[in-house]
């Protein structure tokens, strides 16, 4: 008997299903915990802006924006509002369009 008849079947996913597979949306976000206390003001600027430029990027995935050519900084300030997180500075557009282009 061959090798690949005995591999169990994969179970569907969005791209190889026959009906479109639900997904349960809205997720709660992660709880929050403090960050560590004793590192330099600036290691916590980077964190926090890091975390947002993630979550504005997953936002813009979710929403249809694939590539960062289109997340221009109009779309992603929008996005932000739309999410409910203060506008970001261009420095944090930059990061989002960054992390879109290196997910692929």
């Amino acid at each position: 008997m061959p090798a690949a008849a005995l591999k169990p079947k994969p179970l569907p996913t969005q791209s190889t299903a026959k009906r479109p597979v639900l997904l349960d949306l809205p997720y709660a976000p992660v709880e929050k915990r403090p960050l560590p206390p004793g590192r330099p003001r600036d290691w916590y600027i980077t964190h926090n802006r890091r975390l947002k430029a993630l979550r504005l990027a997953i936002a813009l995935l979710d929403s249809g924006v694939y590539v960062p050519n289109q997340a221009r900084n109009e779309t992603i300030r929008t996005t932000a509002e739309l999410i409910g997180v203060h506008p970001p500075s261009d420095m944090t557009c930059h990061m989002v369009r960054a992390l879109m282009r290196y997910s692929r």
